[in-house]
């Protein structure tokens, strides 16, 4: 389960190592491990938040400035179809509803997609990049990497939630992390102490069962 806000709670550097040591172990296609990980905390962490929260302050107040936020890759799809966009909006409005945002609330929508941008409110912030020259299979062996994190996290204590909604400012957050030209962001990741006193973080996604995904063969 993601968790949507965090505490103040600092986690251990040689925490963090742990975690990233345990995650290399993930499978990858002829052992590329194509991953590459920025850890920030602190001030690093902050004013990337403060930059990012004003370009996107910026396209609200002028929606054309969108065009100079392009994503590297298509995490969604270009036209959502049944059942996809049915799943998108039971989670979207069931998370929306939980906090009482209501369809109109402009405002409070933007507040509260804005809490990516800020990380939740975690101590630690992770990005995540891959070497454009690599094809997708090396986002395949990423999300492997990633669960991996996830999953360790959760046994020392800790939760994460993974944020693709950083891909639109990679040209704001690769020469923040200080990234070369030839990495392209995946996505983000919040780290840290759930609040598990957060109503937010009382939000299960709804699930459809393995039988409905599932073909039997032979």
């Amino acid at each position: 389960m993601s968790a949507r806000a965090f505490l103040p709670k600092p986690v251990p550097r040689e925490t963090l190592q742990h975690l990233l040591d345990l995650a290399s172990r993930a499978p990858s296609g002829t052992n590329t491990q194509p991953w590459k990980v920025y850890v920030l905390q602190g001030a690093v962490k902050d004013s990337l938040a403060d930059k990012v929260c004003a370009a996107h302050d910026a396209i609200r107040a002028n929606p054309e400035l969108a065009a100079q936020c392009k994503e590297e890759y298509d995490y969604y799809p270009e036209k959502w179809v049944s059942p996809y966009i049915d799943r998108r909006r039971e989670n979207g409005w069931g998370l929306y509803g939980l906090l009482g945002i209501g369809k109109g609330d402009k405002d409070k929508m933007h507040a509260q997609h804005q809490r990516n941008y800020r990380f939740f409110d975690a101590p630690v912030g992770l990005m995540f990049t891959l070497d454009r020259v690599m094809g997708r299979g090396s986002l395949v062996d990423y999300g492997m990497f990633m669960q991996n994190i996830m999953v360790a996290a959760r046994g020392h204590g800790l939760h994460t939630c993974p944020q693709a909604a950083w891909n639109g400012f990679a040209n704001i957050i690769l020469p923040h992390i200080g990234a070369g030209n030839d990495e392209m962001l995946v996505c983000g990741m919040s780290l840290g102490y759930a609040d598990e006193t957060a109503l937010v973080n009382t939000f299960h996604t709804p699930r459809v069962s393995a039988e409905s995904f599932t073909t039997w063969l032979g």
